[in-house]
């Protein structure tokens, strides 16, 4: 490597030293000879190992780069190709960051509290924030310790975060890449098969806070199934455990989703107090039958209210237009013309749901019943049951608590998502908000169905 150290690329940056190595690439330390500055050059080469794979995320990640502009990550300052005694390739020039790696301090012995943890868990997490809401977003698909600066400690805080290293970058718009790249231990499985989301990186994120915690790489606690197995490893509060749990669940759907989801779960000082209701709320009009071998509850009608009105309106307007119709259609049908009265058949079929949703309004109840065979979730009008879920009582595992969360949407605008309260048995999902819950009921129910299913640590708050 001698033989390119002070060597001068692009008739500007004068290379001082090897930073880092990997098969057909090299990544320098070098001055600007324009600004005296410090800067980083990355050199990809057109080896024996070379592939088109490679030069695509090269290229991607200086795009990428290009786009960007925040101080937690480097900037793209410069990109050609050059001839070099260790070969042909291209270069890309990104800013210098004087600051040690977290697998740097960990190597050197550095231990974190739990409040430094969650210090830099908030930091990063305002990092993809603003990689996950551009347009396209961007997924850094390769979050692990090596690949995250953390500066000296100052006060209070154990350090400034800053997020490097986007070689593996990928944007919504090339999502049909199966490319996979990423590091064991701190990818989540589906991340395998080339797929990723922005929840992808919540679960490295969560992988690397769970190294910073243990001392331990991700791979050393992984279990069959993928998952980590950290718990008996840290002395964290439960609060925090939860989250780390919510972050790297191995299905993406039961991970937290979004980077603004994990940083309000993050927040929220109640996390381990939210069960702390025992008792029904003032005010609720749930019904309870809760003996040792039977738990039921149920939603008594809504009735009449003010709401239902413009329903009501609606109801009577369109079902007024299609008796006009149906008319129409059965004198058209007697004179022998069918394709009328086949065509009117959706407009009925809307009338009869709007008819039927007021119906359910005004004499609707939902009911939740879990016996010592199975669980079902059902609604009954008019003393009728309909729309009912079951499934086998020994089936059933946990209680799923996800409060009120913001996340924004395709234009970028903060938008509410309701809270809501899940019982799942196996991969069958039953959700109580078709109750309508207020907070203060979820939170007694909660503390109702895992003291009486006694299922422990099997509670998953997602807060």
């Amino acid at each position: 490597m001698e033989l390119i150290t002070n060597r001068v690329l692009g008739d500007r940056y004068q290379i001082e030293s090897l930073i880092g190595r990997q098969t057909g690439r090299r990544t320098f330390l070098a001055r600007d000879l324009h600004t005296q500055q410090a800067v980083i050059l990355k050199l990809l080469l057109f080896g024996v190992d070379f592939t088109w794979d490679d030069l695509k995320l090269f290229e991607r990640e200086a795009e990428v780069l290009k786009s960007l502009d925040l101080p937690a990550i480097p900037k793209y300052l410069d990109w050609f190709d050059v001839d070099t005694e260790l070969g042909k390739g291209f270069v890309l020039v990104q800013t210098y960051i004087e600051a040690k790696s977290l697998q740097n301090w960990l190597e050197a012995g550095r231990t974190f509290s739990e409040e430094e943890l969650i210090a830099i868990a908030k930091q990063l997490l305002a990092i993809l924030d603003y990689l996950h809401n551009r347009q396209p977003a961007v997924i850094h698909r390769d979050i692990k310790p090596s690949n995250i600066l953390l500066g000296d400690r100052s006060g209070n805080s154990p350090g400034q975060v800053y997020l490097v290293d986007f070689g593996s970058v990928r944007t919504a718009t090339n999502g049909s890449t199966i490319t996979v790249v990423g590091t064991y231990g701190y990818m989540p499985p589906e991340q395998f098969g080339g797929y990723t989301t922005p929840a992808s990186d919540l679960y490295a994120l969560g992988a690397t806070i769970i190294c910073l915690a243990t001392g331990l790489h991700p791979s050393e606690l992984l279990q069959k199934d993928l998952q980590i197995d950290f718990v008996e490893r840290v002395n964290l509060s439960a609060g925090m455990i939860n989250w780390l749990k919510s972050m790297t669940e191995c299905r993406v759907d039961l991970r937290l989703q979004s980077a603004t989801q994990a940083l309000i779960a993050l927040n929220d000082s109640n996390r381990d107090t939210v069960l702390a209701i025992d008792r029904q709320p003032f005010g609720s009009k749930i019904k309870s039958n809760i003996t040792d071998r039977v738990f039921e509850i149920s939603l008594p009608p809504k009735g009449f209210s003010l709401g239902i009105i413009p329903m009501l309106g609606v109801a009577v307007f369109w079902n007024g237009i299609t008796s006009v119709f149906v008319f129409a259609s059965l004198v058209t049908f007697i004179s022998g013309g069918w394709m009328m009265l086949f065509f009117m058949i959706p407009f009925v079929w809307v009338g009869a749901a709007l008819i039927w949703g007021i119906i359910f309004e005004l004499f609707g109840t939902h009911k939740l019943r879990i016996d010592g065979s199975k669980i079902s979730l059902f609604s009954v009008i008019l003393g009728l049951k309909c729309m009912a879920s079951t499934a086998p009582r020994h089936y059933l595992d946990r209680v799923e608590l996800v409060p009120l969360t913001y996340a924004k949407d395709g234009d970028g605008n903060l938008v509410t998502v309701p809270p809501y309260l899940n019982i799942w048995a196996g991969n069958q999902q039953f959700c109580l908000d078709k109750f309508n819950l207020t907070q203060p009921e979820r939170e007694w129910l909660i503390h109702e169905l895992t003291d009486w299913l006694d299922l422990g640590n099997r509670i998953q708050l997602h807060t």
